[in-house]
């Protein structure tokens, strides 16, 4: 009993020196990870800064330089001069297109692969996810020769298709992953009372997975709204080009204004940046939802 009674008065101490030193331990963590976030927004902070600057304050020993008139004429010039509109309608469509086509194929597979049950799934599903290892720019030169066939060059599919493509992966991992989760018996109910597969997925699975279908179009969105060496390489007329091709606008006698070009840049990252910050939590909740199975 003595013994016994020694060995928990140890563990009792061990426990309170690991409460006391907890808080500080805690400090420490809180000190870094602010620090980290503050290098990682940084460079938005300093995209902004610098667009509400004169091109003639950009130069000087400071990284950030409070300005003594905010310039919104450079988002003006940025409208007037980048063609922002039209590119922004643009980007608004391909992106919107992808994410919805890409999410509503990767539900219909992912439904395939973890409800059917047919010959070959397993290397079906392999195949695809092998999509995930190979870079999206790999393929400009095949596809290009492709789309040049199909006479698809500066045409807003040849964006599209490969987007879809590449976008059908993750998707499915994620989507399948949450379908991992849900209770067979709830379909199978569903289906004795006369439910047709369409509609087990579109009236039960849809709602049900609105969290990960919600994480896939948000990780499609940031992943190609921003894209610009597939869309340089497939897009020649000012038709169809996208948001990024309003920076090239800056070039010769618009090359000098600066704060337009940073005010450019700036439309062109916070669509992402505010989507990401609204939309953080169901990220999360979607991504981590199939890591257990229920």
């Amino acid at each position: 009993m003595e013994a016994l009674s020694a060995k928990t008065h140890r563990e009792v101490n061990k426990a309170r020196k690991k409460d006391a030193a907890s808080p500080a331990l805690k400090a420490i963590l809180h000190i870094v990870l602010w620090g980290v976030a503050l290098l990682q927004i940084f460079p938005l902070i300093w995209l902004i800064n610098y667009s509400f600057l004169k091109s003639g304050d950009f130069f000087g020993s400071g990284i950030l330089k409070w300005p003594k008139s905010f310039e919104w004429n450079n988002y003006v010039n940025a409208f007037t001069y980048g063609s922002v509109p039209r590119f922004l309608l643009n980007s608004l469509f391909i992106t919107t297109i992808t994410i919805l086509v890409a999410a509503f194929l990767a539900l219909m597979l992912s439904y395939a692969f973890t409800r059917m049950q047919w010959k070959l799934r397993g290397p079906a599903m392999a195949f695809i996810m092998l999509g995930m290892i190979v870079p999206i720019h790999a393929t400009l030169l095949p596809n290009f020769i492709l789309f040049d066939k199909l006479s698809l060059i500066d045409n807003p599919l040849s964006l599209i298709l490969p987007y879809i493509a590449f976008s059908l992966p993750i998707s499915l991992l994620i989507l399948s992953g949450f379908l991992e989760t849900i209770p067979r018996s709830i379909e199978e109910s569903a289906v004795m009372d006369g439910c047709s597969v369409f509609g087990v997925i579109f009236r039960i699975i849809m709602p049900i997975t609105k969290p990960a279908i919600a994480t896939v179009c948000i990780m499609n969105f940031i992943s190609w709204w921003n894209e610009f060496i597939m869309a340089n390489t497939f897009l020649t007329s000012e038709t169809f080009k996208t948001l990024p091709f309003s920076i090239m606008k800056f070039t010769g006698q618009y090359s000098s204004n600066y704060g337009a070009q940073f005010a450019v840049m700036a439309i062109i990252a916070l669509p992402t940046v505010i989507i990401y910050l609204m939309f953080t939590e169901q990220m999360s909740r979607g991504i981590t939802a199939g890591a257990v199975k229920g």
